[in-house]
């Protein structure tokens, strides 16, 4: 079983206040969009969020054709590799430990199918497969892992006082797809995230643009 854990408890402080993860991005929420684009490389969706976030992502996720469930952070505010800890642990409860699961941050609309399916390939052996670009930019927010090795990773990764997500790596069996092998399955655009304001206006004309053709 496939799995992803999109990742949308962050406060999004350069974003005006507003969630942007349910943010309308040309007429679909983000986190909608990013959960469209994976749709047919899982079986099931495990979004991390805050409690006070479930509502309106429910909302937004109404009517989607794959399971979805939701890994409520117990305390929020405790960065992406908390986040991606307590959504591997509902990957755990609804596949099993050694589930692999694509692991995505909401804001990441333009994420590859053809590059996530490489990545459960190449997963296989391992604890993880994460992209690295430029030699030295992990993208662990667009990566595969094994959800209970990973988990536990990050969880005495936090009992150090660990907050670079990059940690919990250290203790895994892990894979580097490197910045050309990456580039021979997706591009660069595939890794953008959308930040603030002006970020959301680029992209939401690229979205747009491209259903004007």
């Amino acid at each position: 079983m496939k799995t992803a854990v999109v990742v949308a408890g962050g406060r999004s402080t350069r974003f005006g206040g507003a969630d942007k993860a349910v943010a309308d991005l040309a007429g679909t929420p983000m986190i909608r969009r990013v959960a469209d684009r994976i749709v047919d490389v899982v079986d099931a969706v495990v979004i991390n969020c805050r409690d006070d976030q479930v509502p309106a992502i429910r909302e937004a996720m109404a009517g989607y054709p794959r399971r979805v469930t939701f890994a409520v952070d117990p305390e929020p505010d405790r960065g992406p590799m908390a986040g991606i800890m307590t959504g591997l642990r509902g990957v755990e409860s609804i596949a099993g430990p050694d589930a692999p699961a694509f692991v995505v941050a909401c804001d990441m609309p333009f994420v590859d199918p053809g590059f996530i399916e490489h990545l459960f390939d190449r997963v296989d052996g391992y604890d993880a497969a994460v992209p690295r670009l430029d030699d030295r930019w992990f993208q662990t927010t667009q990566a595969v892992y094994r959800a209970e090795p990973m988990a536990a990773a990050c969880e005495a990764a936090l009992d150090r006082g660990e907050r670079k997500i990059i940690e919990p790596l250290f203790d895994l069996e892990y894979v580097v797809i490197e910045e050309a092998e990456a580039l021979e399955h997706t591009t660069r655009g595939a890794f953008e995230n959308l930040n603030t304001r002006e970020e959301f206006r680029r992209a939401e004309e690229r979205f747009l643009d491209r259903e004007r053709r």
